[in-house]
């Protein structure tokens, strides 16, 4: 597997910073935004991201507005929400939302690591099977001739 590429989104600079080299360190490729507004504007021109790692508790737009708007357009990236303030309720209206799942800050940098790979895998085996799937519809419109 090639590595995960995803996006922090967190409104606190230095905890954005150190993540961001902690996960390079791992060959994970990070891009980064300070909010939830500038997390979306990213995504529009970075449709091939894996892995969304997404602060709950930021001014503005929140951690679960975000999700909403994210999961809206581009449905297969995976998201995994972090706070310092969880509770359950959060947690479950996150997973409703289709968050990939929700750690607790601080968490260990394997946590995360192992958390971000398995939903990269995850949205990676997804957009294979719609790649079969489409190449199927288009073997039984067209026949096997098309595609040689």
């Amino acid at each position: 597997m090639t590595a995960p590429f995803i996006m922090l989104v967190d409104d606190e600079v230095p905890f954005v910073e150190t993540m961001t080299k902690r996960l390079a360190k791992r060959s994970i490729e990070t891009i980064t935004a300070f909010s939830g507004e500038e997390g979306l504007e990213k995504l529009k021109t970075n449709q091939n991201l894996d892995v969304i790692i997404l602060d709950v508790k930021m001014p503005g737009m929140d951690g679960l507005e975000a999700l909403k708007e994210i999961k809206s357009a581009s449905p297969l990236i995976e998201v995994i929400m972090l706070t310092g303030h969880a509770t359950i309720e959060l947690a479950i209206d996150g997973m409703k939302l289709g968050a990939y799942d929700f750690l607790m800050k601080p968490c260990e940098i394997e946590v995360l690591v192992s958390k971000v790979e398995e939903a990269t895998k995850k949205k990676r085996e997804h957009e294979e099977r719609i790649e079969e799937a489409k190449k199927q519809e288009t073997l039984a419109k067209y026949g096997p001739f098309y595609y040689t």
